[in-house]
């Protein structure tokens, strides 16, 4: 069962600004990639459930987040389906993020009332979302749409709150152009969890980065 109620969840990705987002097999890896992204500040991380048995993965992360990261909002990523949606809120999910608009999806998430963020690509999915009690929608993949997409939707939907993922950097003027166009956050995978830092341990190195990211991020919005 969720922790955190939907509106706590989409309070927290207003006031941080960032979703750090990474996936990996090996728990004890998983664990001190968590704990370096809840030490540099992040209090929201999307587990991306890509490899076989990830929930099982999962299960054993947000046990440890609830004895030692209390704050930390645990939420997984890459759902297809209403039935991995349910899996994932049966083991403490406090979101559900998808890569594409997935109505079923809608349905068991707001029957829960857990935070869901739909993979969109057209203002007409992204009202589609909304009108399915989406909170905030998830441009994706937003290397493809850029900034320019999100000033486009915000002009006749100022409204809308907007998470790009896919094509967000830790670079100044990377945010800068995403924030100035009127994201409400940003998801960020493997330009701020990078394979050379899982590979080599450098969780000293992360959490300095998610730190100075997070620091940027509020910079930008004053």
């Amino acid at each position: 069962m969720a922790k955190f109620t939907r509106l706590e969840v989409a309070a927290k990705m207003l006031e941080t600004g960032m979703v750090p987002l990474f996936y990996h097999s090996d728990i004890e890896i998983a664990k001190k990639t968590l704990k370096a992204c809840y030490d540099g500040g992040a209090r929201l991380l999307e587990f991306t459930s890509r490899g076989d048995f990830a929930y099982q993965i999962f299960d054993e992360l947000n046990r440890y987040v609830l004895t030692e990261l209390p704050d930390m909002i645990m939420g997984v990523g890459s759902i297809t389906d209403s039935a991995a949606a349910s899996l994932y809120m049966q083991l403490g999910a406090n979101f559900i993020v998808t890569p594409v608009l997935r109505e079923d999806i809608a349905l068991v998430c707001n029957r829960r009332k857990v935070l869901w963020s739909a993979g969109c690509g057209s203002l007409t999915e992204i009202a589609r979302a909304e009108e399915l009690g989406g909170e905030i929608v998830k441009l994706f993949p937003g290397s493809t749409y850029g900034p320019g997409f999100v000033k486009a939707v915000k002009g006749p939907q100022p409204w809308t709150s907007i998470m790009p993922t896919g094509g967000v950097s830790t670079e100044e003027n990377n945010l800068r152009g995403w924030f100035d166009a009127g994201v409400t956050c940003v998801g960020m995978g493997s330009k701020l969890i990078s394979k050379e830092i899982l590979s080599t341990g450098d969780y000293e190195g992360l959490k300095v980065k998610v730190s100075e990211t997070l620091k940027l991020i509020k910079k930008i919005r004053n």
